[in-house]
């Protein structure tokens, strides 16, 4: 698929996409006023949608989409847990930088120099990966900004993919770089294997409108229209949150897409949790203290500013009760707080939320009684967690190392100075939970007594962030320090140290005289 030469954007076949991922967005944002209009659109007040079948009326039935009574503030009050997920999931495949390995000394010092940036970069795109189903990584350059080129992520509502057998070929990235009601100037960017393509419209939202040169926008003015990569792949990757991907797994446009955390019943559950939410402080609002008191009670503030009643007023004039029926007393008013049945409620449907997108209370800190616990016990309780951390893994890495590759063959071809030899990296998540020291010197304790494991294993074990020149280091130093068994055994039968058997003096034993 080349460049559009006009029409809608994004495509029609992707309209039924980008619309889910307006939903998605929309609770990863988790503004309320976002969330009513969404869920309430344009529905007249007497809600015949209600009535509807499909995703209308579904969402005319959530609890979003019930409309603000006229004449009532919004009250409708949101838990920003669907935010707390994609954190959550970017934090536990890259709070910590990963380790990313190569053959060449050049190319080693490459990475790690650009390693800070890729971390913070991964967890951009992770994090907005978990709510959307996935982001990509493209490679840009400039040489007024960095002497090398690098990846930065896009997310997955601002791409247009091609996919080859499961994997992405070609892909078309757009932005929006000015709009009002009436214009919007779109700039489109096309990867694709040997070159990338840019091109600049202006039209409406919604619509690209006609083809201008890139000099007729300051954002684009210094753009070529085609440039030249000097390698046979494309110059962007995409990497899944999940898959596979439930919703649209018999749809072919959005079949390889990656799966976000909130597809399924998530959105339905999270929407539950907001009215529950929405219910408890509404009892706080109208548990407040009020007190009833007879109309002859109330001061008059003017003609047309209505009545109030003093607080602070100590005496009261005597007033005639047979010339008013009122009852001379002030009542108080105040409504008790179900908060029990509501926190119950509320931690039952925080549990559903967090079983359906496989995470674990406690990495969320519900259970956490404030003790101290070892690393295996921090495991135990994060299990599920952790296999939901494994999973995305499996469909981060090879990705993520076709992007490192892919960064590595495009440094070499335009800059050549830089001396980075292409080849595909080993990388290593790292781990989410620190081992307990004291815990792992007793296994290597045990270990050693066993015979079961030699010193580089042990060494390795103990310090598993070590390089191998640090590990082999460590090695011989634990192999100088060994005492001599030889040494030992000699001792043992009265000889000194450091002498041979049969030469324990210069002139060797007395004879023994026949």
């Amino acid at each position: 698929m080349p460049l559009p030469s006009g029409g809608t954007w994004p495509p029609r076949h992707l309209q039924p996409i980008y619309s889910h991922y307006s939903v998605l967005d929309t609770w990863y944002r988790g503004v309320p006023e976002e969330l009513a209009a969404l869920y309430q659109g344009q529905q007249p007040a007497n809600r015949p949608s209600q009535y509807r079948g499909g995703i209308v009326g579904a969402m005319a039935r959530m609890f979003w989409g019930a409309p603000t009574p006229q004449g009532e503030r919004l009250t409708k009050l949101h838990v920003p847990v669907a935010s707390d997920i994609a954190t959550m999931s970017a934090d536990l495949l890259f709070s910590e930088p990963p380790t990313i390995t190569c053959e060449n000394d050049a190319t080693q010092a490459h990475l790690d120099d650009m390693l800070p940036q890729l971390q913070a970069t991964l967890l951009e795109g992770a994090e907005v990966g978990a709510a959307l189903g996935g982001y990509y990584l493209r490679a840009v350059w400039n040489p007024d900004v960095a002497p090398a080129p690098w990846l930065s992520a896009v997310h997955a509502d601002a791409a247009v993919p091609e996919w080859r057998f499961g994997r992405l070929h070609a892909c078309t990235f757009w932005r929006i770089l000015e709009s009002d009601d009436t214009t919007c100037w779109w700039h489109l960017e096309h990867h694709q294997p040997g070159g990338i393509q840019h091109a600049l419209w202006k039209g409406a939202p919604g619509q690209l409108g006609d083809q201008m040169p890139l000099t007729a926008h300051p954002e684009t003015e210094k753009l070529k229209p085609v440039v030249t990569t000097g390698i046979d792949r494309c110059t962007a990757v995409y990497i899944p949150n999940m898959r596979p991907n439930r919703t649209w797994r018999n749809y072919p446009a959005g079949a390889n897409l990656g799966r976000s955390d909130f597809d399924g019943p998530v959105l339905g559950l999270m929407d539950a949790l907001d009215e529950t939410w929405t219910s408890w402080m509404r009892d706080i609002r109208l548990a407040k203290a009020r007190l009833i008191v007879p109309s002859s009670y109330l001061e008059n503030a003017g003609r047309g500013k209505g009545s109030y009643f003093d607080l602070d007023r100590e005496l009261y004039e005597a007033v005639n009760p047979l010339v008013n029926s009122e009852r001379l007393e002030i009542s108080p008013q105040q409504f008790a707080i179900r908060f029990e049945e509501h926190r119950e409620t509320q931690a039952e449907q925080l549990a559903a939320i967090l079983r359906a997108t496989g995470y674990s209370g406690q990495s969320f800190g519900l259970g956490d009684d404030g003790v101290a616990i070892t690393a295996t016990e921090v495991s135990a309780k994060e299990r599920r967690s952790l296999t939901t951390r494994a999973k995305k893994g499996l469909y981060t890495l090879p990705a993520l190392g076709d992007g490192l590759e892919m960064l590595l063959e495009l440094t070499a071809a335009l800059f050549p100075d830089l001396s980075v030899t292409p080849e595909r990296p080993t990388i290593v998540l790292a781990d989410s939970v620190s081992p307990d020291m004291l815990q792992l010197a007793q296994t290597v304790e045990l270990l050693r007594r066993a015979d079961a494991a030699s010193d580089e294993t042990l060494v390795r074990m103990a310090h598993q962030d070590w390089d191998e020149e640090q590990v082999q280091v460590e090695v011989q130093k634990i192999a100088d320090q060994r005492p001599d068994p030889l040494a030992d055994l000699g001792n043992a039968f009265g000889k000194p140290p450091g002498v041979e058997p049969g030469e324990e003096g210069q002139d060797g034993p007395p004879q023994a005289e026949r």
